[in-house]
């Protein structure tokens, strides 16, 4: 997390019945664990919802389609003991391949290799 600016992200919250699917992580500093939906970084240059694609196909390597803007949320929160400061971009989709929505607990990666459970 780069400190002092405020970090352009997407998210998808991906609805399925009465929930979402989101990512398990856990703060060492606060020892409890967060949730949060798939998605990261924009880019400079990048439309949102092309780095939602971009995001998803990189972590779960899936492919989305018939991408709905939901809205903008801004995000001020402390991880590892560092405040960080969002401004959200949040889309709902659909998955190409329905193994995703079939599926109650399935595994991602993020750009580290750092494996986490959805």
């Amino acid at each position: 997390m780069k400190k002092d600016i405020i970090r352009p992200l997407v998210i998808c919250v991906f609805q399925k019945d009465e929930s979402i699917l989101v990512a398990e992580g856990f703060d060492p500093v606060k020892g409890d664990h967060y949730y949060r939906p798939i998605g990261g970084g924009i880019e400079y240059g990048e439309r949102s919802a092309d780095a939602l694609i971009r995001e998803v196909r990189e972590e779960i390597d899936a492919d989305i389609y018939n991408l709905i803007y939901i809205g903008t949320v801004e995000n001020i929160f402390t991880l590892n003991g560092e405040l960080g400061h969002e401004i959200v971009q949040v889309y709902d989709a659909s998955f190409t391949d329905p193994f995703f929505n079939d599926k109650d607990e399935f595994e991602g990666r993020e750009d580290n290799g750092e494996a986490f459970k959805l």
